[in-house]
């Protein structure tokens, strides 16, 4: 499962960019400071955690299930 804290996310979208698998999306999701957040096609993931650690502000957590 992969949750994303939407007040730490400051849209920079390298979680995007980073995704080999392209599980994360830009969205119209807008978090409490009027910033675009991603979306997860859980589905689509591998966790591999190459968005957890692309993230410059710590917004993203991959857990294993």
């Amino acid at each position: 499962m992969i949750t994303i804290k939407e007040n730490y996310c400051k849209g920079c979208g390298y979680c995007i960019i980073a995704c080999p698998t392209k599980a994360l999306k830009r969205s119209n999701k807008i978090n409490s400071r009027g910033i675009e957040i991603p979306i997860v096609e859980e589905e689509k993931c591998n966790k591999c955690h190459i968005c957890e650690l692309s993230c410059p502000d710590f917004a993203i957590n991959v857990e294993e299930e």
